[in-house]
């Protein structure tokens, strides 16, 4: 066992671990323009999805790997994890090229183990600062769409032949996505939307995941969430301050992944969403 993970915890791994949505993503400055300030909100929700499953899973006993594009987005997560008396690592993971994708895998398997769950949150933001008058798919840019694909379909592609190997003749390993309600179906995309109709091939990966990999002990979710997700950057959001009921804590969507991790195997759940209270869930 190497070093990173001298104890031998069992490793989960978290693909996208920080959020465009944290207190200086990428999201947060196109909404408002600026960094906001995130001193006085719960630690559980300060790095969005990614961060409060990666808190989840180390709580629970995991060492957790961060992956994100670059080391500083997630030192402030890793420091919290480790404050929590968790153990993790960071590493660097550009999706869009395969060399680091298969970089940063060898170097998971030779630091810290092959996991033994995987949660796949990467995210991305193209599309959401096209003007109301390039609504319609025409006027978006092929290389929007080359990053949607990547991050929607073919990165999980690549993660997948990563790691399923090892959890296959293991014969036993969790694979989750971290999906939205653009999964289920084509949708139009709205005035400062990203690019989401690719995440149908997201969830249809899943299945097909589900088809081949379920008989070798390895289970695999599509996790749906229905709903803004509360972040430092949501918090700040006008129709959040107005009604907070409409947030979606990440805390709980972290224990709603770790639930699917602890089913027993005689009745796994494949597609799980998460809608808040007061709207319709998506169909």
């Amino acid at each position: 066992m190497s070093g990173k993970n001298a104890k031998g915890k069992p490793v989960a791994v978290v693909v996208g671990a920080t959020s465009k949505w944290q207190s200086d993503g990428r999201n947060t400055k196109l909404a408002h323009g600026k960094a906001v300030d995130d001193s006085d909100l719960p630690v559980g929700i300060r790095w969005g999805v990614g961060g409060a499953i990666a808190q989840k899973f180390a709580r629970e006993g995991f060492f957790t790997v961060l992956t994100t594009r670059s080391e500083g987005n997630a030192s402030g997560l890793a420091a919290a994890i480790r404050e929590q008396g968790g153990d993790c690592m960071i590493v660097e993971l550009d999706l869009a090229r395969q060399e680091s994708v298969a970089a940063a895998f060898a170097t998971i398997r030779a630091e810290a183990g092959d996991p033994h769950v995987l949660v796949y949150n990467a995210g991305y933001l193209e599309g959401r600062d096209l003007p109301p008058e390039k609504e319609l798919l025409e006027h978006i840019p092929v290389e929007m769409f080359d990053t949607a694909q990547h991050i929607a379909s073919r990165g999980p592609f690549l993660v997948a032949k990563e790691v399923l190997p090892a959890m296959r003749k293991r014969g036993e390993g969790s694979f989750f996505f971290s999906n939205n309600a653009s999964s289920l179906r084509g949708r139009k995309r709205m005035t400062g939307q990203s690019l989401y109709y690719p995440r149908v091939m997201m969830r249809t990966l899943a299945q097909v995941l589900t088809e081949e990999y379920s008989e070798h002990g390895i289970h695999v979710a599509n996790v749906v969430i229905d709903g803004l997700i509360d972040s430092p950057g949501t918090h700040a959001l006008a129709r959040a301050k107005q009604n907070p009921d409409l947030l979606i804590n990440p805390v709980k969507i972290a224990e709603a992944f770790y639930y699917l991790h602890t089913q027993d195997r005689s009745c796994w759940t494949h597609e799980l969403q998460l809608t808040p209270f007061p709207t319709r869930p998506s169909y």
